[in-house]
């Protein structure tokens, strides 16, 4: 029989706060935490707004030295990482730490670290590149960097799914321990991809908002003036145990996974399939795995990244999937105030989604005030609202075609028992 899988710690560093409550704060008060770039100079690029993390230090986390050898993908991951462990009062020594391991993922990677030392190569020749280049870079450091800080040693894997990737790093997460491989995961993702090159491809494909003049209003999922996402950055981890494990320690239980799915839409490259069908293929995947109905649904967080296309096949796979049910349930896009985080999105997602379990709020989507008509559904407007919520969806949609979606559920021990 398979395990039931918990959710037992938190932690995060993303544009709103570099620890949860801040974060979650500053969520549902309705904060934006975008602004112009500060990490390189915009000048000339059509897009000079970003949400970027604020007074994080990777000296003060790891010491200047180390610091310098990791890429703040790297760095972003660790923290959170570290929070999460601390949030779970998860002890990790020689008696667990070969049942403990990590599923973190990220979009990009270290792409700073690669633009930088081939503007080096240009300049200097091949001798003046970084010999800290290849591991800075590589999308599976961050899960790396955080074995070798905790000292864990299980299955370690890092997740490469574009903007779904926080969501499946959960989910497959979920099912390693599900299967029995591990007792404890880290699981979540991170990205650090404010930089000139990223900034740029995603100008050129006409993706990004350009509402310079007004960057706090310029994340407007849904709404009819959105004009495009705007990048993040961040982090955000979430200890997952076994339920016997949990118990068996006396942990305290935030929420289960009750339910994962994850699908392709074959359809094209970087624009979602029509009509999201295979969204909507992706959401029925998570209820059948939760053996949960379209009934059992409080609340959705959308991926909702505030493009044209995104935000109205989401809003389209929501009714098919759904029903006329689509127009009750409560959905809202914390990208409005995060940005979008890309790999780690999903991650932060889920986190903003256990909080509003145990909280009973509803964190808002901003700068919703023009209604579209291809977008009528409840997307909690501008202001958080109180909820009582048993069972939530999230989405996360990526380049490439990818879906996933995770089901979160108040922790109810007669249900975990079944």
């Amino acid at each position: 029989m398979a395990k039931k899988v918990v959710i037992t710690g938190l932690g995060t560093v993303n544009p709103l706060g570099n620890d949860v409550a801040t974060s979650w704060e500053q969520a549902t008060a309705g904060v934006s935490g975008i602004g112009p770039i500060t990490h390189f100079d915009a000048e000339g690029y059509k897009t000079t707004i970003a949400a970027e993390v604020k007074g994080f230090s990777g000296a003060d986390l790891v010491g200047r030295r180390d610091a310098r050898r990791m890429d703040m993908v790297s760095l972003y991951a660790l923290a959170a990482a570290q929070q999460a462990v601390e949030n779970a009062q998860l002890l990790i020594n020689d008696d667990n730490r070969d049942r403990i391991g990590a599923i973190i993922g990220t979009g990009i990677g270290g792409i700073s670290t690669l633009a930088k030392n081939v503007e080096i190569l240009l300049k200097n020749g091949p001798g003046r590149v970084s010999p800290f280049l290849v591991p800075r870079m590589l999308p599976d450091t961050p899960g790396g960097m955080i074995a070798i800080y905790l000292g864990i040693r299980g299955i370690n894997l890092a997740v490469v799914t574009a903007c779904a990737t926080g969501t499946n790093a959960l989910g497959e997460a979920a099912e390693v321990i599900r299967r029995g491989q591990a007792d404890v995961m880290l699981a979540g993702g991170s990205e650090a991809a404010i930089a000139p090159i990223t900034i740029a491809g995603m100008i050129v494909m006409g993706a990004l908002s350009s509402r310079n003049d007004d960057p706090q209003r310029a994340s407007r999922p849904f709404d009819a003036n959105r004009d495009g996402f705007v990048m993040g950055e961040g982090a955000a981890v979430l200890v997952l145990e076994s339920l016997e494990h949990a118990q068996a320690r006396g942990a305290r239980i935030l929420a289960e996974v009750s339910g994962y799915g994850a699908t392709n839409d074959a359809y094209h490259i970087s624009a979602p399939a029509e009509n999201g069908a295979g969204a909507a293929l992706c959401m029925r995947a998570a209820l059948e795995s939760a053996q949960l109905t379209t009934q059992d649904i409080d609340y959705i967080n959308a991926h909702g990244t505030s493009t044209r296309l995104n935000d109205k096949s989401e809003t389209a796979a929501i009714k098919t999937v759904f029903g006329e049910q689509a127009y009750n349930i409560p959905i809202s896009s914390t990208k409005s105030m995060t940005g979008h985080l890309l790999g780690a999105a999903g991650a932060l997602e889920a986190l903003f989604c256990v909080k509003a379990i145990n909280e009973g709020v509803l964190p808002p989507t901003i700068n919703y005030e023009t209604p579209d008509p291809e977008c009528d559904l409840d997307y909690v407007p501008n202001e958080a609202r109180r909820a009582q919520i048993r069972h939530v969806m999230s989405n996360s949609f990526g380049f490439g075609g990818h879906n996933a979606t995770i089901i979160l559920s108040r922790y109810d021990p007669q249900r975990s028992a079944q």
